[in-house]
C-alpha cells in the first residue's frame, strides 16, 4: 500500500504542487493554522517517501542513484522548516526565518526529475556547456574590457551606468542583451555636446551590433547545435542502417 502511494509519481508530483500552491499564499501575507498544518504534513510526506525508498532500494541502491541523492539532499535540508511556526512566535532573527523559508522552497526542484526525457535534456545541456565553454569565456572577457574601457571614458559623463567597473561592466552587459540599451548613449548625449553625443551613440550601437546582435547570436547556435547533436547522431544512424537494408534488398534482387 505505501509502495502504492510514495513510489508513484503523479502522487508525488500532486503533493509537491499542493506544497507550492501553499508556500504561494504563505509569502503573499495569508497564514493560518490549516496552511501550516498542510507544509507541515507535505514535510513529512517527503520524509515517508524517502524511507519507502530506502526500504525499497536499500542503503546503497537509494544514493547510488544521482535523482534519488537529490531529492535525499533536499529533503534533509528542508527537515530545520518544520520548526518555522515554532521560530516565528518568537522573537527569532529574522534572517533564520528566512533561511527555513528559503530550505523549504528547494523542495519545489524535486519536481524536475518526474519530467519527461530530462536525463537526455540534462545531457544535452552539459554538452552544449562544454562545447561552448571556450566561447562563452571569451565574451565574458570582451564584456569585461569593455567595461572598463567604459568606466575609464565614461565615468564622469555617465555615473549612473559607468561610475565603478563594476557597473559598467553590467552596463555592457545590458548593452548586448538589448536591455535598455538606448537610455545608456542618450545618458551620455544629454551630458555633453551633440559632436560627443552622436559619436557615443555610433558606439554603443557598434557595441550593440557585434557584441549582442552577433556575438549572442553566435553564442546560441553553438549552444544549440550541441543540444541536439545527440539528435542528429540518432537520425544519422538511423539514416545508416536504412541504408544498409536497401543495400541488401537491392543485391537480393540483383542476385534473383
Amino acid at each position: 500500500m505505501l509502495k502504492k502511494i510514495f513510489l508513484n509519481d503523479k502522487i508525488v508530483i500532486s503533493i509537491i504542487s499542493l506544497n507550492a500552491v501553499v508556500i504561494f499564499i504563505q509569502e503573499s501575507g495569508i497564514t493560518n493554522h490549516i496552511l501550516y498544518l498542510i507544509d507541515f504534513l507535505c514535510t513529512v510526506f517527503f520524509i515517508i517517501e524517502m524511507i519507502v525508498k530506502h526500504r525499497e532500494y536499500g542503503f546503497r541502491g537509494y544514493w547510488s542513484d544521482g535523482w534519488n541523492r537529490f531529492d535525499g539532499i533536499v529533503v534533509i535540508i528542508s527537515l530545520p522548516s518544520l520548526l518555522m511556526p515554532l521560530i516565528e512566535l518568537t522573537t527569532f532573527n529574522f534572517s533564520v526565518i528566512l533561511s527555513l523559508r528559503l530550505l523549504r522552497a528547494l523542495r519545489f526542484m524535486r519536481v524536475l526529475h518526474l519530467f519527461p526525457n530530462i536525463t537526455s535534456l540534462l545531457a544535452g545541456f552539459k554538452r552544449a556547456l562544454r562545447q561552448s565553454g571556450a566561447v562563452l569565456v571569451c565574451y565574458t572577457i570582451l564584456i569585461v574590457i569593455l567595461g572598463i574601457i567604459n568606466c575609464s571614458i565614461f565615468k564622469e559623463l555617465s555615473p549612473e551606468y559607468f561610475k565603478t567597473p563594476l557597473r559598467a561592466i553590467y552596463s555592457v552587459f545590458r548593452i548586448c542583451t538589448v536591455e535598455g540599451w538606448y537610455e545608456i548613449p542618450d545618458s551620455i548625449a544629454i551630458a555633453t555636446n551633440p559632436i560627443i553625443g552622436s559619436i557615443s551613440r555610433a558606439y554603443f550601437c557598434i557595441i550593440l551590433i557585434f557584441g549582442g546582435i552577433i556575438g549572442m547570436s553566435f553564442i546560441n547556435s553553438i549552444f544549440v547545435d550541441a543540444m541536439v547533436e545527440d539528435n542528429n547522431d540518432d537520425i544519422k544512424e538511423h539514416l545508416r542502417k536504412i541504408e544498409e537494408k536497401i543495400d541488401a534488398i537491392a543485391s537480393q534482387r540483383n542476385m534473383e
